[in-house]
């Protein structure tokens, strides 16, 4: 992994995008099914930014996340994390992109796709848990 200081970058000045929407690729942003919680949420707050705002044990372990103005929710369900994900709306897409991969984004990192007749550039990111996340950005 490359360091801010190797980037000559200070993580404190980093750009940091703002999180605008959570939309689930199936049923609730509030349930994403993971294999261990624990270590889905070390992950999830390392790389994204998340921070735990609550936790329960049963009946499925699982705990909601935030950052900025969106929730998403983890849960030991027994689901299918590989069939699973969000496409999160942020306001700045290649601010998110140097956050989340710790390097600078290059334009081919990006793609161009169209929702509902709206264009957002987008790219994406797996976890480590198999969830998939789209980050995009509108392009209007």
């Amino acid at each position: 992994m490359v360091t801010a200081a190797e980037r000559g970058t200070d993580e404190k000045t980093m750009m940091k995008a703002v999180f605008t929407t959570a939309v689930p690729y199936a049923d609730d942003a509030l349930n994403l099914p993971v294999q261990d919680l624990d270590t889905a949420v070390a992950y999830y707050e390392k790389t994204f930014a998340f921070r735990v705002v609550s936790r329960h044990d049963g009946p499925n372990r699982s705990v909601i996340l935030e950052r900025d103005r969106i929730q998403i929710g983890l849960a030991e369900n027994g689901g299918d994390p590989s069939q699973e994900g969000c496409f999160f709306e942020v306001d700045n897409v290649k601010a998110a992109f140097e956050e989340i991969k710790r390097v600078p984004p290059t334009e081919s990192d990006f793609r161009l796709d169209e929702f509902d007749g709206v264009p957002y550039r987008v790219f994406f990111e797996v976890a480590p848990d198999g969830l998939c996340y789209m980050l995009g950005e509108r392009q209007e």
